[in-house]
């Protein structure tokens, strides 16, 4: 069976901690998983050694890109940066801090083989160590997603998504902010891809900070939740998981033609 072309990037803001780890770590896991791969490092305008480590890396190997902005545009436009530069088959996107093993990208390939699915997102199975602001930010957020556009997803900004060409050239994303994973997942499931989700087990960020849930981008992502919600006018009911193995729900049940 032929193994599919694969476009890791990685948005990336000030990650001069992480840059060569987890660019060694995606180059390992790929080479052992597909015969034509590439990596992209999305520079959004950082302001430490994030670009010169990035560019080096590059030099060293064809199969790096470096792709930086002169502005910051924040994560969604630093996530359309990544999926509009993707030459791949199958595009895949995580936090520079890897939150979770690489290696579980041969699972979720194989789920998207065996399944026909379109996009697999992943959610954490514990996530505890975040502490109890994080996890009630991201209870509330979650059931908003739910009840306002129908979706069941368990965790959907979960940095942890696998997705195929033909969903980025039937969607067009505009978000600016944290909201982007939200669009992705409502805007496939509203096309009729087939999207499913898998758990993994999480790792916090050790070194460095997260702005996730800071104030200004929890008012930029209720903003285009809005927009997006008055686009997509009156949801359907909550589209239900079928019955998969516990760490592996569906999200959408038909493929779009």
């Amino acid at each position: 069976m032929a193994r599919p072309s694969i476009t890791v990037f990685f948005p990336a803001w000030n990650e001069e901690d992480y840059v060569e780890r987890t660019v060694a770590r995606a180059k390992a896991v790929l080479e052992r998983l597909a015969d034509d791969w590439e990596i992209i490092v999305v520079n959004d305008a950082s302001t430490d050694r994030t670009r010169e480590l990035a560019e080096e890396l590059a030099r060293q190997d064809a199969r790096i890109r470096c792709v930086s902005h002169e502005v910051n545009l924040k994560l969604g436009g630093a996530m359309r940066t990544g999926f509009a530069a993707s030459t791949k088959d199958v595009v895949v996107y995580s936090d520079m801090d890897l939150p979770f093993d690489l290696d579980e990208l041969e699972r979720a390939l194989h789920l998207m083989d065996y399944l026909e699915a379109d996009l697999i997102c992943a959610f954490r199975l514990d996530r505890t160590s975040e502490g109890p602001k994080r996890i009630v930010y991201s209870f509330v957020y979650n059931t908003l997603i739910r009840a306002l556009f129908g979706v069941a997803v368990k965790d959907v900004n979960f940095s942890f998504k696998v997705v195929h060409r033909r969903v980025l050239e039937a969607l067009e994303l505009k978000s600016q902010g944290s909201f982007i994973d939200a669009e992705l997942v409502v805007k496939a499931i509203k096309k009729g891809f087939r999207v499913f989700q898998m758990g993994v087990d999480y790792f916090p960020r050790t070194r460095g900070e997260s702005t996730l849930a800071s104030p200004q981008v929890i008012t930029t992502i209720l903003g285009e939740l809005m927009t997006l919600f008055s686009e997509t006018k009156a949801p359907g009911a909550p589209v239900r998981p079928v019955r998969l193995p516990a760490s592996v729900t569906a999200l959408s049940g038909r493929r779009a033609s």
